[in-house]
């Protein structure tokens, strides 16, 4: 899907890392993202807006934007669901506010929404839900973070009948790089997309808006760009 002419599509929303980064001559505090997630858009015929989780505006900021991308990234303060946090927990708390906030904000004015891994975990916890802190000590190795910087291949199995599942079909290929999951089901979700082994990979809010949350990158497949068109496509139609 792709804009023609003069219209430049939709502004879609994207949430950043505030991260200590090096480039060029320069070491220092850096609001950054994978560019594969401004791709991905751009390729969808969405207009990027990075979001940073600085400052107080986040209301106004989904206010001018009509889709969010809530992007990956660490994991979520276990705090925020009531637990204390495993050793291999790593956090980023003023991203979890903002992000949080961003989140409220999209909901409230029925902004679509898609998260993606990180972004999925924020969305369910959202909405009351828990996560398993580290899935290794659960289910065992099963490939869904092989190694650091290291992307895995599985394949999800998706509910027939579900947004995601009209979307991408029965089943999908995919790239992940999570060490956590879905436990508890947050208020209102529904889980429409499993890995073999039992983990919840696709959540999404049955009818109107359109909020969906994925565990795995679908900005890591290339040409696939169909998650960030239908993002796109609802954006368009607000």
């Amino acid at each position: 899907m792709a804009s023609s002419g003069s219209d430049p599509g939709p502004l879609i929303g994207i949430s950043t890392y505030v991260e200590r980064a090096r480039w060029g001559v320069w070491d220092t505090e850096a609001v950054l993202l994978h560019r594969d997630y401004v791709d991905c858009v751009l390729r969808a015929g969405g207009v990027p807006v990075l979001l940073p989780s600085l400052g107080d505006g986040h209301a106004a900021a989904i206010g001018a934007v009509s889709g969010l991308v809530l992007a990956g990234g660490a994991d979520v303060d276990p705090a925020r669901y009531g637990a204390e946090p495993h050793p291999a927990t790593v956090t980023r708390p003023e991203r979890d506010a903002a992000e949080l906030a961003l989140l409220g904000a999209a909901l409230q004015r029925s902004v679509p929404v898609l998260a993606v891994c990180r972004g999925m975990e924020l969305l369910n916890v959202a909405l009351g839900g828990t996560l398993t802190q580290h899935l290794p000590e659960r289910i065992g190795d099963t490939g869904h973070q092989p190694a650091p910087g290291v992307y895995g291949t599985t394949e999800v199995r998706l509910e027939p009948g579900s947004r995601v599942g009209a979307i991408l079909g029965e089943s999908a290929g995919c790239r992940c790089y999570h060490h956590q999951a879905v436990e508890r089901l947050g208020t209102g979700l529904r889980a429409v997309g499993w890995t073999a082994d039992g983990t919840v990979e696709a959540i999404e809010v049955p009818g109107e808006p359109f909020v969906v949350g994925v565990q795995w990158h679908p900005e890591q497949t290339g040409d696939d760009v169909r998650l960030f068109a239908a993002l796109v496509k609802e954006a368009a139609n607000r």
